[in-house]
């Protein structure tokens, strides 16, 4: 079985694109299955069981959804393996743009919008750093040269990815993703000792284990202070 990471910032369009991008596998014979990872609430899956996609999906709730992707992405390959799939996609939540839940020798793929800001893939870090495959959406909102623009920046931030424009309403350059992501190289069926690419984000504080009030007396572990100026 193959296995691909999508990550992304929220409503930057990765549902749209996977199912677009599952569309063509599947003219191709092959079985896909999506495992979807947010934090509190996703109807996400409703809409791959509509596609006939088989489907499971994670709430991480309290947690930070790539700690629990990394707790769980080991559970997530075995059912994979279990329902037989060609390749197997995991979409990550991506909320707080520093999250890096891609695996080493597993293909990453970021999902960003040109809608996001000129300035936004400098804002992304290892999730869009450290992706092998960056996919660009709603391209057909801006100019073509704002379009060409915001992709420099994405490759002068990620020069070793491969950056394209996927439409997640028409499919337009959904088939070209595809045959980036499939590889019969990379075929797995454990993900137990594989590495991250980068540290996930860190910290354990006293308000990770539910402190809610404020002041330096109540503060306990890993925290980071600002520098002020006399």
């Amino acid at each position: 079985m193959n296995l691909t990471i999508f990550s992304g910032p929220p409503s930057s369009g990765k549902t749209s694109v996977i199912l677009k991008t599952i569309d063509s596998f599947k003219r191709r014979g092959l079985k896909v299955g999506v495992v979807k990872f947010d934090c509190l609430y996703t109807d996400d899956d409703i809409m791959y069981e509509k596609a006939g996609i088989p489907v499971r999906k994670g709430l991480s709730g309290g947690l930070c959804p790539d700690h629990f992707f990394a707790s769980n992405i080991e559970g997530v390959v075995k059912w994979g393996v279990k329902e037989e799939l060609d390749l197997l996609i995991s979409e990550s939540a991506g909320l707080c743009n520093r999250c890096s839940p891609y695996l080493q020798d597993v293909k990453g793929v970021c999902v960003i919008d040109n809608l996001s800001g000129i300035n936004t893939p400098k804002k992304i870090g290892p999730m869009l750093k450290s992706a092998d495959v960056v996919v660009i959406t709603k391209g057909d909102i801006v100019s073509q040269a704002e379009r060409e623009v915001f992709a420099a920046r994405v490759n002068a931030v990620n020069p070793k990815a491969a950056v394209m424009h996927v439409n997640g309403l028409s499919g337009q350059g959904a088939y070209e993703l595809s045959t980036l992501l499939y590889d019969e190289k990379m075929m797995i069926n454990s993900v137990q000792g594989m590495k991250l690419r980068f540290p996930m984000p860190s910290a354990m504080c006293s308000y990770c284990l539910g402190e809610t009030r404020i002041g330096e007396s109540y503060q306990l572990g890993n925290t980071k202070k600002m520098l002020w100026e006399e």
